[in-house]
C-alpha cells in the first residue's frame, strides 16, 4: 500500500493528457510535490509542479533526471509515442523509435529511480500499459506495450526485496490528443487518474480501468482470433 498524502511523485510525460490527469489527481490527493516532466519543459504555475526536462530515450537524460528528483516516492512511466501503421508496411525506424520510447524508456526510468525508491523505503513504480497489450492489430504501438507489461511483471519480482510496490495499468483509450482520431468509445482522463490512484492505495499490482480491457483480459483464455478488437489486420 503506498501513501499519497506527503508523498512526492514523478510523471514522465506529465505535462499533457493522462500524464496532466495524474498529476492534478495527486496533488488533489495531498502529495507534496510532483515533478512533471517533459522533452521541453514549461511553465506549471503551480509552487506544487515541479517541470522537469526528461528524455525516456537518452540516457544522460533519465540520469540528470533521478540525480535531481532524488526525493521521489512515486514513479509513474506514463510517457509514450504511437505510431498507427501496419508491422509490415510501416517505416522500421517507427517501430524502433515505438520501442525505444515505449519499452526501453520505462527500463531506463525504472533502472535510475529504483536506487531512489529504495533510499526512500520503497515506494511505488506505475506503468501505463493499454489494453492492446493483449490486443492484436495495434502494430508496433500494442507490440511495444505488450513488451512492457511483461517488463512489469518482472521488475514486480525483482523489485520486491527493496519492498516497492509495481502497479501495471491496463486501460483501453483514455480522451488523450494521442488518440483524438480514433472513432471509439474514451475514457476521461481525470477518471483513469482516479482510478489508479484508488489501486496504488490499495496496494494493488495491476489494475483493469474500464469494462473493454477487463472483457479482454478474460479473452486470453479462448482463441486468439477473439483478441482482434480493433477489426484490422
Amino acid at each position: 500500500m503506498t501513501v499519497i498524502e506527503g508523498s512526492t511523485a514523478l510523471v514522465t510525460g506529465g505535462r499533457r493528457g493522462l500524464g496532466r490527469a495524474f498529476t492534478a489527481e495527486l496533488l488533489a490527493r495531498g502529495a507534496r510535490k510532483v515533478y512533471a516532466t517533459a522533452r521541453v519543459p514549461d511553465t506549471a504555475g503551480d509552487p506544487r509542479v515541479d517541470v522537469l526536462a526528461l528524455d525516456v530515450t537518452d540516457d544522460a537524460s533519465v540520469a540528470a533526471a533521478a540525480a535531481r528528483a532524488d526525493d521521489v516516492d512515486i514513479v509513474f512511466n506514463n510517457a509514450g509515442v504511437l505510431y498507427p501503421a501496419p508491422l509490415l508496411t510501416g517505416d522500421l525506424q517507427d517501430v524502433r523509435a515505438t520501442f525505444e520510447t515505449n519499452v526501453l524508456g520505462p527500463l531506463r526510468v525504472a533502472r535510475a529511480f529504483a536506487p531512489v525508491l529504495a533510499a526512500r523505503g520503497g515506494g511505488a513504480l506505475v506503468d501505463i500499459h493499454s489494453v492492446l497489450s493483449w490486443g492484436a492489430g495495434a502494430g508496433a504501438y500494442g507490440a511495444s506495450k505488450a513488451a512492457l507489461w511483461s517488463l512489469t511483471n518482472s521488475l514486480r519480482l525483482e523489485l520486491a526485496g527493496q519492498r516497492t510496490q509495481v502497479l501495471g495499468v491496463h486501460l483501453g483509450f483514455a480522451d488523450t490528443d494521442m488518440v483524438a482520431a480514433l472513432p471509439v468509445g474514451k475514457v476521461p482522463p481525470a477518471e483513469v487518474a482516479r482510478t489508479v490512484l484508488d489501486a496504488l492505495a490499495r496496494g494493488d499490482s495491476e489494475v483493469l480501468v474500464d469494462d473493454v480491457t477487463r472483457a479482454l483480459k478474460a479473452a486470453l483464455s479462448g482463441p486468439v482470433e477473439n483478441l482482434n478488437i480493433l477489426g484490422t489486420h
